[in-house]
């Protein structure tokens, strides 16, 4: 750690709610434009092939897994300074909250269910069940690569 970021992470708390801070709602703002570019660029280089939106189901289950392993790993290390709520908010409210889309995906399972009801049904359980295990995956992943390494000698 810098002595800036260490200046900075030591400052006494901005008594205002995040949402009354400009800085931060602009952290979200960045991130969200972002993310939201990220899920666009995704779905233009990968069209519903036979109806089936792959592209949300991708960022969606990315989503998942990515904010499961990022908040896994911020909260790790406590207390939380403001450099790490910054990260949060501008990586996971921001860029995962663009990215991941639940209002596609409610509309493009019942836009395939007129026509396709049973890949319908599966796409949609398997979207809400596959971002389950996948925020779960990220969840290990973020916790075990979040802990201290042991320094001690291995218990006989």
């Amino acid at each position: 750690m810098t002595s800036v970021e260490h200046a900075r992470d030591s400052a006494q708390p901005n008594p205002k709610p995040a949402y009354a801070q400009p800085r931060l709602i602009l952290y979200v703002l960045l991130g969200g434009a972002i993310g939201t570019a990220g899920r666009e660029g995704l779905s233009l280089a990968m069209p519903s092939d036979g109806g089936v939106p792959w592209a949300v189901l991708i960022v969606n289950l990315l989503g998942a897994f990515i904010l499961g392993f990022l908040l896994t790993a911020l909260a790790a290390r406590t207390p939380e300074t403001p450099g790490r709520r910054d990260l949060r908010l501008f990586a996971g409210t921001g860029m995962m909250g663009g990215f991941t889309t639940y209002s596609s995906l409610a509309t493009d399972t019942a836009t395939l269910y007129e026509t396709h009801a049973g890949i319908a049904t599966a796409y949609g359980l398997g979207s809400v069940i596959g971002g389950i295990l996948t925020a779960f995956l990220g969840v290990l992943l973020g916790g075990a690569l979040s802990r201290p390494a042991s320094t001690g000698r291995a218990a006989a």
